[in-house]
């Protein structure tokens, strides 16, 4: 069931698209920064297509933007006093697009106008059957295709790296993601210290281990109908951090079973864990706010923030 919702899901986002596509560029004063040098990537024709689709949430129309292989980071700098905090923000598209403004920019002009330095990744998604110099390249979840984590560990990693110069405390940086994105989240906190990609430079040595993980109706670890377990592929120690969840129960996308699954090994891992599960709210909201009480949940991140004690 869940995998028929996901298909008919993305057959609508390809009919229901304005026709209009260029390459996705981020709002005046910010600059996409590479995540990799050119010679750590294979060359490729392939050319990012942003495109404003006709869905709306919240009254709204939002941007998905597909055709990744060229990953980027945009840096937000805090709007107001610096908490030292830095957030990378994961947007989710079923490892097919990426909601990048739903749920990726616009949860950026939320974090700086709160003081945090927010990472907005826009991590390889090149789509299905792509290929490359001859060679057939994936989308998926790790470890379908390592392409999104690597891209994941490579920015925590260049963020603590540059915290100096970025003005964050390296011992507060952490990820926040949205469905696929979720699943990333979870993944950079269970998988740092797995050699995922080879060094390239002085940034790898440091650690891509988030120091809080923040999955919003994160998809990919519940992976069994008939039985409620883990994804063997995320293993949650008592070294994964500290974490938030929120899900909706009527999310038809990604099963609640996914945050629950994951909820209950923090908790036997004894890996401070906090949850949040309401009756409505369905998938992919992003930061706008409905008339499902689900969608105040920026107000409960900052005060659990507030309780794990990353801001004061």
């Amino acid at each position: 069931m869940i995998k028929l919702c996901l298909i008919l899901f993305f057959s609508i986002l390809v009919f229901s698209i304005n026709t209009q596509a260029d390459t996705w560029q981020p709002s005046q004063g910010h600059t996409q920064i590479p995540i990799w040098p050119k010679s750590a990537l294979q060359p490729t024709n392939l050319e990012d297509m942003k495109i404003v689709t006709n869905l709306l949430v919240a009254g709204k129309e939002w941007i998905k933007v597909s055709r990744v292989s060229q990953p980027t980071m945009t840096v937000y700098s805090p709007k107001v006093k610096n908490t030292g905090v830095a957030v990378i923000v994961f947007p989710g598209g079923g490892y097919q697009i990426l909601a990048i403004d739903l749920e990726g920019s616009e949860v950026c002009d939320w974090l700086t106008a709160r003081g945090f330095t927010c990472v907005l990744l826009k991590y390889r998604v090149p789509g299905e059957n792509i290929k490359i110099n001859g060679k057939k390249i994936k989308s998926g979840p790790y470890p379908k295709s390592s392409l999104a984590l690597e891209d994941a560990q490579r920015t925590i990693r260049l963020v603590r790296f540059n915290a100096a110069k970025l003005h964050v405390d390296p011992h507060k940086i952490g990820v926040l993601g949205f469905s696929a994105g979720g699943h990333l989240v979870t993944a950079t906190s269970t998988l740092f210290q797995k050699h995922i990609y080879k060094a390239v430079d002085e940034a790898d040595k440091a650690s891509c281990r988030p120091d809080f993980g923040i999955a919003l109706y994160p998809g990919h670890l519940w992976i069994d109908e008939n039985k409620f377990e883990l994804n063997s592929n995320v293993p949650v120690t008592n070294k994964t951090p500290p974490t938030f969840l929120l899900q909706a129960e009527d999310d038809h996308i990604d099963s609640v079973n996914n945050s629950l699954v994951y909820y209950i090994a923090l908790k036997n891992a004894g890996v401070p864990v906090e949850m949040h599960l309401y009756a409505q709210g369905g998938h992919a909201f992003g930061l706008r706010h409905t008339k499902f009480p689900i969608t105040d949940w920026p107000r409960l991140v900052e005060t659990w923030l507030r309780t794990i004690g990353m801001i004061k």
